[in-house]
């Protein structure tokens, strides 16, 4: 490419790309040449996602999944063609105790935030392989390196996801797929909020910034990870999270 931030000719898949995170990487990666397959459950949120695109001048096309089952995953990824940036975001999170998470919502949490980027990972990886060329990035949380009373079924997915990163990145990277991974603290999106409420601002409140992030800051990494920019990077998670406080006196 002649621009190392040019995404044209490219051609991205970013899972829960209707809202929060995912909509803003949606949107910027478009906004940089590449076309983008919209995935969501909510046609239409996703249509809205892919007329906004248009309106920029960018390309994109909407493909929805149930990502908890594992046979739309695998047509999620036979839907979405030839990719070359894949951007696994969608994700569940229930903040409950370990007594207080069934069975089944153990289950969700695996099978939506873990075991569908590594379906997606197998059924794409191999092909831009061959290319020579692609970038997966795996959005993941603090929450993952990060104990707390609550949401250990969260944490554990996506801790999962980690390890799935540098994994990844040893087994595709030799062939020209990069594989790394972000880890955003907590971030203002709707879902956040509708959880959460404004403990989402107290949380912000405990870091360095002092704030919570945007989603355009995350999706402003994730676009870092997948141009020629971060051509040297290859199996590292970044974290975002407004810097950790000391736990130090002072």
């Amino acid at each position: 490419m002649s621009d190392s931030t040019d995404l044209a000719g490219r051609t991205a898949l970013v899972t829960g790309a209707t809202a929060g995170i995912g909509r803003a990487v949606a949107l910027k990666l478009a906004d940089r040449g590449a076309e983008v397959v919209v995935h969501g459950r909510d046609p239409l949120r996703g249509s809205e996602v892919v007329d906004e695109i248009a309106a920029r001048g960018g390309r994109a096309r909407f493909v929805v999944a149930d990502l908890a089952n594992a046979d739309e995953v695998v047509r999620l990824a036979e839907n979405a063609g030839q990719v070359d940036i894949l951007v696994n975001n969608a994700g569940i999170y229930v903040f409950t105790s370990t007594p207080e998470t069934s069975a089944e919502s153990f289950d969700r949490h695996v099978a939506i935030n873990t075991r569908a980027p590594f379906l997606l990972v197998g059924a794409l990886a191999p092909a831009m392989a061959k290319r020579g060329y692609g970038a997966v990035v795996n959005v993941t949380s603090t929450a993952a390196t990060t104990v707390a009373p609550v949401g250990a079924a969260y944490g554990a997915s996506k801790a999962a996801v980690e390890l799935l990163t540098r994994s990844w990145a040893t087994e595709f990277g030799a062939s020209g797929v990069r594989v790394n991974g972000v880890s955003p603290g907590p971030v203002r999106t709707a879902g956040t909020e509708q959880m959460l409420g404004e403990s989402v601002e107290v949380l912000g409140q405990a870091n360095i910034r002092g704030r919570v992030g945007e989603p355009d800051e995350i999706a402003d990494v994730v676009l870092f990870l997948v141009d020629g920019r971060s051509s040297y990077v290859n199996g590292t998670v970044v974290v975002a999270n407004g810097g950790e406080r000391s736990s130090l006196p002072g």
